[in-house]
């Protein structure tokens, strides 16, 4: 596949002014204020592929907001360069924001007080759609989502899970061929996030190509092949999601219930230990099975210790994240 978006020495600098405490310093920084310098973004680069699904991850302030603003074409650059559908998303705006769509879990593109469906003929007017075009994809978008009554009801009687459907319908009626998910399915229950999640590997799988940035790792799992970590403005982590899982290693987390309590530290081979005790006979092992394998790791298990029930688990992708930031 050919690269859609290209990425080169991004780097995104704001100019801040340090503010004292106490009225002696508030009185001076009225005539004198020391300037800080914040590198929002710092000299990332990176490249998508047409008709993948990036996945964009890194703490609150690790500088995710500023680029996909830059991405968009909403935030010129201090430095770097951007090639998105072979133009630039901020020199090229006008032409390029017909090209992308966006869907943001906390900002809403509907009207409040208006159906959705009428939120949606105002997009068809601003994005000049052919009305028979419109017509077939709404009628597309509606069914796949079953949504067809919810699109005539004022926006603001509609549950988070129907105006979110709505907000995707709305993203997608122009067609585009980027789309950029900011906490797409935030605030949603486990069956709306399904609906969610198979809506854009449906759409995914016509070609359009997907930036995800979430704190809900369930999405990545579930929807990235490939992910971007950024920490303190700075690329730490880019390669595909199996890669991602095996950062730190092949390990197991291992959940005990024991039948009576023991010194579990006695119980331990090279390559494992506790990272939660949750009661005396509660027990949750994380294993390398790099150093031992786990089949021979519950085998020396079973022949100390007595327990009553166990589970062997991934290592969570919110733990494998954790380290990388760490490090």
């Amino acid at each position: 596949m050919m690269d859609i978006i290209t990425v080169e020495n991004l780097t995104k600098t704001y100019t801040t002014h340090k503010r004292g405490s106490g009225f002696a310093e508030t009185l001076k920084g009225l005539f004198a204020r020391e300037k800080v310098i914040v590198n929002a973004v710092d000299g990332i680069s990176f490249s998508v592929k047409k008709g993948s699904i990036c996945g964009l991850l890194g703490p609150n302030g690790a500088g995710k907001s500023t680029t996909i603003k830059m991405l968009c074409g909403t935030l010129y650059p201090t430095d770097g360069k951007i090639t998105s559908l072979g133009l630039s998303p901020y020199e090229n705006r006008k032409k390029y924001v017909g090209k992308i769509g966006a869907v943001f879990g906390q900002r809403s593109q509907l009207v409040w007080d208006i159906p959705p469906v009428d939120s949606f003929n105002m997009n068809r007017a601003i994005y000049g759609i052919g009305l028979n075009d419109y017509r077939d994809r709404l009628k597309n978008l509606s069914e796949l989502f079953e949504a067809e009554e919810v699109i005539n009801k004022p926006t603001r009687v509609l549950s988070l899970g129907e105006r979110m459907k709505c907000e995707f319908i709305m993203a997608m009626l122009h067609n585009p061929e980027i789309v950029f998910l900011d906490e797409p399915t935030i605030g949603l229950d486990i069956i709306a996030k399904t609906k969610i999640r198979e809506f854009i590997r449906s759409i995914n799988a016509t070609g359009t190509t997907f930036i995800l940035t979430t704190h809900d790792l369930e999405d990545v799992q579930q929807l990235a092949e490939h992910v971007i970590i950024i920490n303190h403005g700075v690329k730490v982590f880019d390669d595909d999601l199996q890669h991602l899982q095996h950062y730190v290693g092949e390990k197991k987390i291992i959940s005990l219930n024991l039948k009576s309590p023991i010194d579990f530290d006695l119980a331990l081979e090279n390559g494992a230990k506790v990272v939660e005790q949750k009661s005396p006979v509660e027990i949750v092992l994380e294993v390398d099975t790099a150093k031992i394998p786990i089949g021979e790791f519950i085998e020396m298990l079973s022949r100390k210790v007595s327990f009553a029930d166990i589970s062997v688990k991934a290592l969570p992708m919110e733990e494998i994240i954790s380290q990388i930031y760490a490090e």
